[in-house]
């Protein structure tokens, strides 16, 4: 049975749902181990564990980022493996973001988290609002929540461009570089001017995706990644795809998280994928503000795992909003773990968990 610590943590008293099913490219294997669902209700510091929008692994301790845009904040977290499943999660401490005052709190809308592997400071990325003409933010944290300042954005990316990122669309995740000297930030969907939202069939969506020099703060190159179509057929009016987290780890050589969700399908409305993608034969995008007529290679990418594979060795049946992703400790066989987490949305938007993914990563070439 999995350890109870009623004030601290909900966990499932659930045997390990381990899969056979392997997801495989040239470089890559993938295979799920565990899954633990974090209780909705579980309240820290006064604030309700949810909206878990990003995840990163330091020293022995996650930091999870919750995308509460009126309290901007991160939890210091624990998560105790036992061989290949996950015994507990211990959500220790709530930090919120320590802002100028000049700064309005709801201006921020947290979507990803990354620990500095140098200095030990933080970035976190934020969407902002587009329609509000308040801008995507990179932000440069202390541990202890202080904003120290954000990074320039090109034009581009900026709520007042002439052909502006989408609203709720705009930077999402987060990665160190693999020499740890800058820090890749993602975009969810296109740019308006570089071409559609994904449908359910193939369109030229790209995302762009920035490198940010560590010592300058200054964005020096960018590839364009291109994103899926829509997986399921709506019942409802609404569906969307687009990437919501990253791990460089190789040069140029990355896992790219992509979400979809399709309306009217109740808790099986997601759609997630994990892919493998090779980024060194992309054009550098940094000086193009219109892919629709810009010629441009793409990263070239392969599935690496489906989720809909991992459905029925699920505890919950389902798999969820899943938004953030990071390297783990080693396991056991000397492998190392993906950590991944889902952001429920507080259940606004009908009922969803707090899901926690165990996976095991093998490097078969870097």
């Amino acid at each position: 049975m999995k350890k109870i610590l009623p004030f601290l943590l909900a966990a499932l008293a659930l045997s390990s749902c381990k899969s056979t099913r392997v997801g495989e490219t040239y470089n890559l294997q993938v295979r799920l181990l565990d899954d633990y669902t974090i209780a909705e209700d579980l309240v820290v510091g006064e604030t309700q564990v949810g909206g878990l929008s990003g995840i990163d692994y330091a020293n022995d301790e996650y930091l999870l980022v919750s995308d509460h845009p009126s309290n901007p904040r991160f939890y210091r977290a624990n998560i105790f493996l036992a061989g290949e499943s996950i015994d507990t999660i211990i959500i220790k401490e709530v930090v919120s973001l320590d802002l100028p005052e000049s700064s309005e709190k709801q201006n921020f809308d947290l979507e990803s988290i990354i620990i500095d592997s140098n200095s030990g400071s933080l970035y976190i990325s934020s969407e902002g609002g587009i329609k509000d003409n308040i801008d995507p933010a990179v932000l440069s944290v202390s541990p202890e929540g202080k904003l120290l300042h954000t990074l320039p954005l090109p034009q581009h990316l900026k709520a007042d461009s002439e052909k502006p990122p989408r609203n709720n669309g705009a930077l999402e995740g987060l990665t160190e570089s693999f020499d740890k000297k800058g820090i890749w930030a993602a975009m969810e969907l296109p740019l308006k001017s570089d071409g559609p939202k994904p449908k359910l069939i193939r369109t030229k969506s790209p995302v762009r995706v920035t490198y940010f020099d560590k010592t300058t703060g200054e964005a020096t190159k960018q590839f364009p990644y291109m994103l899926e179509p829509i997986a399921k057929i709506p019942w409802l009016y609404f569906a969307v795809n687009g990437v919501t987290d990253l791990l460089e780890y190789a040069p140029d050589k990355f896992l790219i998280l992509e979400r979809g969700f399709a309306a009217g399908h109740g808790q099986n409305g997601n759609t997630v994928r994990i892919f493998d993608v090779d980024a060194q034969m992309a054009t550098n995008t940094l000086d193009k503000n219109n892919l629709k007529i810009s010629f441009y290679n793409p990263a070239s990418k392969k599935l690496l795992y489906d989720f809909k594979w991992a459905k029925k060795h699920l505890s919950q049946g389902f798999i969820d909003n899943i938004e953030g992703i990071t390297f783990g400790p080693d396991l056991p066989n000397g492998n190392k773990s993906l950590i991944l987490i889902s952001d429920n949305n507080f259940n606004t938007l009908g009922q969803q968990v707090n899901q926690v993914i165990l996976m095991e990563l093998t490097f078969k070439r870097q």
